[in-house]
């Protein structure tokens, strides 16, 4: 296998991609899992669809693809302006119309519009959690590198 630019490999740069995509996936859905659930609670009821929530995961993974690949991973980015606002809102209008579409809120208008407003909300709060990953590695890379350092220093 030959070495990309970056020093992985074909398939290492597809494994990254993979487990980024898994990562993704699994934060998305438990935010969505957990909005349903309060809203399942709140309405009475213990139990959920199985349906519907193979219907979010299997739109989360989608979404997910489409964010890495089309929207240039948007709520891992430096920053979070109106571009970053409009494609979290862009997601959350996709979330929204199938949450419509399958039933998964009844149909109710005002839970509706909520999970929009939380869809859109949890992409910010996604994007505040890759700031703070983003910023811890550098921290500790910076003190490996000066552990590294002073290391080297002792050795000559």
């Amino acid at each position: 296998m030959s070495k990309k630019n970056n020093g992985l490999t074909g398939l290492e740069k597809y494994l990254l991609e993979e487990i980024g995509v898994e990562f993704k996936a699994c934060i998305y859905f438990f935010c969505y899992l957990f909005f349903y659930s309060m809203y399942k609670l709140l309405g009475g009821s213990t139990s959920a669809s199985i349906i519907h929530m193979a219907e979010m995961i299997f739109l989360t993974y989608i979404m997910c693809y489409v964010q890495i690949y089309f929207m240039k991973n948007f709520d891992e980015g430096e920053e979070f302006k109106l571009k970053e606002l409009l494609l979290s809102m862009l997601c959350g209008a996709i979330f929204t119309i199938a949450s419509w579409f399958f039933g998964w809120f009844d149909k109710n208008v005002p839970v509706t519009i909520g999970f929009f407003a939380f869809v859109v909300f949890a992409y910010f709060c996604g994007f505040l959690v890759y700031k703070i990953r983003r910023t811890l590695e550098s921290k500790a890379l910076n003190n490996d590198l000066k552990a590294f350092k002073e290391r080297g220093k002792v050795n000559e």
